[in-house]
């Protein structure tokens, strides 16, 4: 395990040049962070030419969350350019901080990303939805009451979630419906009335990571596409109780699928220029 810096973006440094020294790439032109459901999409994105474990990276740990991996890898698509694929993700709820939780983004930016794909397993409030749809996020509501930005430096989300690389995305598949995710701070579920207080926000997705990885990939300076995963409709719309069995169930029955479709997504956006 490495020291922590107190610096967060010295500590992404130190952990981008890590990764450049273990994988031999210098620069990464794209970044995924692969959540529920999503891992498989590494294998569909071209040749792995480095993994590195994430507790050997500074700032990073294995996620205490089943479903994923722990791992980084180095991606040579077939464009020639190479991927890094973020498997260990912090949450909120796993009482590390803020900085903990959006690290990832901040050394896909010091490993010189210029797209960050962030994916998720979430609960869809959109009763036509069905569990293993993929769906765009379009938007995103931050009810964590918390922020990767710390002081007078004040970022604009107006586009946060890009307009571009979601054209890109339905270039690929048509039919993607688009939502507003909501990150709430977890670990429990959302209760029945935080469900109809979110729909009343306007919130389409209900999860517990991405919004503040995206903060901070802005405030990076990156790109940002996010995609999630519907495993299960919300408490009060499903019937039944939620586990995260489910969840992890949901997401296995649908990595045939979506892994492919990632893949075809991020080679058609570095194709248009990351």
């Amino acid at each position: 395990m490495h020291a922590q810096n107190s610096d967060p973006f010295a500590l992404a440094q130190a952990a981008a040049d890590v990764i450049a020294t273990r994988t031999g790439i210098t620069r990464h032109r794209i970044a995924i962070t692969l959540g529920s459901g999503w891992k498989a999409a590494a294998d569909h994105l071209g040749e792995t030419v480095a993994e590195v474990s994430a507790p050997d990276v500074p700032g990073f740990t294995v996620s205490g969350v089943a479903g994923h991996t722990g791992v980084l890898r180095s991606v040579r698509m077939s464009s020639g350019e190479y991927a890094l694929i973020i498997g260990a993700r912090t949450h909120l709820y796993e009482g590390h901080g803020v900085d903990a939780v959006v690290h990832g983004v901040r050394t896909a930016a010091a490993a010189g990303a210029e797209v960050m794909v962030l994916t998720n397993g979430a609960g869809g409030l959109n009763r036509e939805w069905r569990a293993g749809q993929p769906v765009l996020i379009r938007d995103h509501l931050n009810l964590t009451a918390r922020s990767p930005i710390v002081g007078p430096t004040f970022v604009d989300l107006t586009d946060l979630y890009s307009a571009r690389l979601r054209a890109l995305a339905h270039e690929v598949d048509p039919f993607l419906d688009d939502g507003i995710y909501t990150q709430l701070p977890g670990p429990h579920y959302e209760t029945p009335a935080e469900v109809r207080m979110v729909r009343a926000l306007g919130g389409d997705i209900v999860g517990m990571s991405t919004a503040l990885e995206a903060i901070a990939a802005r405030q990076a300076g990156l790109e940002v596409l996010g995609m999630s995963l519907i495993t299960n409709l919300a408490a009060g719309i499903q019937k039944t109780p939620l586990n995260h069995s489910e969840v992890l169930e949901a997401g296995l029955a649908a990595e045939d699928r979506l892994g492919p479709l990632l893949a075809r997504i991020v080679n058609r956006i570095t194709e248009a220029g990351a």
